[in-house]
């Protein structure tokens, strides 16, 4: 069985040369985690990363930059590495079109050019999508600004993936720290601030009217719904007064996909299917943060307890048919 994993990352020198050459109050503590073997791991897109796909029974990854993308810089140079970004995953496709595909990285510091590099990156390129992370220096995501980006994704018809970025320092001063420097930033990252950060980027969307304005529009959130797919009897008592055109747990269900981002855990597959549907899971291992050798992914697909056709749609029809090219 085909095992397609969308929520794979990567990283260039040039991306993390603009990323060193920011003012410090500017910077993204969470670079620091991409150092040593990850770093390796992330740089590499040819032989040792398909080796271990292969050690890991995945059949082909869906390439995106890792957090933060390009979201901290400025307009002009956030232009200039998107399309260089973009090429290169579609080189990387072109020498390996039975082991990658990709998602577009945006200039979102620069959203009209974000949303013409989405159509290039689609239509001239052949990527899936584009992956975000979330918000853009200060603005979140639901910003009016932003909307260009998401008409152009409802039109094109291919989904946006939220990925994590960590929280506002201001945000992270009040909640995740405290601590020794290890543990507040493991709290602000993969502990649970960027978790908390994308789901709530995904609700801001919702209760901005975004998918009233651009109904078809389909978002991905990793992670098994990055916390609020546990949260939605809470989450349903906004309808009283968020006004929208629909209860909130109706987005979720025809406006959301749900992927496992290495988290292979049996419940929190039930639970995501229990409000989104076995038609809105996808896989995914979240490579390289989530690596684990031993055949784990595919291990995971063969054992979690899902029906033969489920399984089918977990480990790539969902996706192929989110993907499908419009008749």
């Amino acid at each position: 069985m085909q095992l397609i994993a969308i929520e794979e990352h990567f990283l260039t020198p040039e991306v993390q040369s603009a990323w060193a050459a920011l003012p410090p109050d500017a910077q993204d503590p969470g670079q620091a985690l991409h150092s040593g073997e990850m770093k390796a791991q992330l740089e590499d897109l040819e032989v040792r990363r398909i080796a271990l796909m292969d050690e890991s029974g995945v059949d082909v990854q869906v390439l995106s930059l890792t957090t933060p993308a390009l979201h901290p810089l400025e307009s002009a140079q956030s232009i200039l590495l998107a399309r260089e970004t973009n090429n290169l995953i579609a080189a990387t496709v072109a020498r390996h079109p039975h082991r990658f595909q990709g998602f577009a990285t945006l200039p979102t510091p620069s959203p009209q050019q974000a949303a013409a590099e989405l159509h290039r990156a689609v239509r001239e390129l052949g990527l899936k999508g584009a992956l975000l992370c979330g918000r853009t220096r200060d603005k979140n995501l639901d910003h009016p600004d932003f909307w260009p980006i998401f008409e152009a994704a409802a039109s094109l018809r291919v989904p946006l993936f939220i990925h994590p970025q960590i929280p506002q320092q201001a945000v992270r001063s009040v909640y995740y720290s405290g601590f020794s420097p290890e543990i507040d930033l493991s709290f602000a990252t993969f502990g649970l601030g960027w978790h908390y950060e994308a789901g709530i980027q995904f609700l801001r969307l919702t209760l901005a009217g975004v998918f009233d304005r651009f109904p078809e529009l389909q978002i991905i959130l990793g992670h098994w719904g990055e916390v609020v797919l546990f949260y939605t009897e809470r989450l349903n008592a906004l309808n009283r007064v968020s006004k929208l055109q629909r209860p909130i747990l109706d987005y979720m269900r025809r406006n959301l996909y749900v992927t496992a981002s290495g988290m292979f855990t049996q419940s929190y597959l039930d639970r995501a299917v229990e409000i989104v549907g076995f038609e809105r899971i996808l896989f995914s291992t979240d490579y390289p943060y989530q690596y684990r050798p031993g055949r784990r992914a595919r291990t995971f697909l063969e054992e979690v307890a899902l029906t033969n056709e489920q399984r089918t749609a977990f480990a790539h029809r969902n996706w192929e048919r989110l993907t499908a090219p419009p008749a």
